[in-house]
């Protein structure tokens, strides 16, 4: 049970409704998770609705890559709400379901590509010394280049401050599912 029950569509203002339809477009029609708690602070909604949306629909980085950062991200955090979103789209965009399954059993995956071996040590690197060294900085910057490295550690920052907002509020998982042991 959420700490903060979503707001019922008699509770929007006429700007929470337009930014409640704005966030829930792109999303399947629908507004959970940290959306549902920026959703009563209208500037942070709509800054944290135009950040999502610049990284995850106009983002450049792989789609593989970017699924694959959300599940360590959230495995890392045990961010339930944003497991269950986002384990569909990173199968979807052709993570294997052994890689899925390892991490959520929070077991260190056998990857087959390169490219996703790159994104596990970097996410899992920041999480546990929160920064990278200077040789996982060159190795990234020579696989990456600059813009898709500023990309990904920008989708590390921002799923992480949605990780953050997931426990803190407990938002609720659709049908109560708890997708991580």
């Amino acid at each position: 049970m959420s700490r903060l029950p979503a707001l019922t569509p008699d509770q929007l203002s006429p700007e929470q409704k337009r930014l409640h339809d704005e966030i829930a477009g792109p999303r399947g029609g629908s507004v959970g998770g940290p959306f549902s708690v920026w959703l009563r602070i209208p500037r942070i909604a709509e800054a944290a609705n135009r950040m999502g949306n610049s990284l995850r629909l106009e983002g450049k980085l792989d789609r593989r890559l970017f699924e694959l950062a959300i599940l360590v991200i959230a495995r890392h955090w045990s961010a339930q709400y944003e497991w269950f979103v986002h384990e569909k789209a990173a199968l979807a965009a052709g993570l294997s379901s052994e890689v899925v399954e390892a991490l959520r059993h929070r077991k260190a995956p056998r990857f087959a590509r390169d490219d996703e071996q790159l994104v596990y040590d970097l996410v899992s690197e920041l999480q546990e010394t929160r920064t990278l060294s200077q040789p996982s900085f060159e190795r990234a910057l020579a696989a990456l280049g600059p813009d898709l490295l500023i990309e990904l550690v920008s989708v590390i920052g921002f799923y992480t401050t949605a990780a953050m907002m997931i426990n803190a509020f407990d938002a609720p998982v659709p049908g109560g599912a708890r997708p991580l042991p």
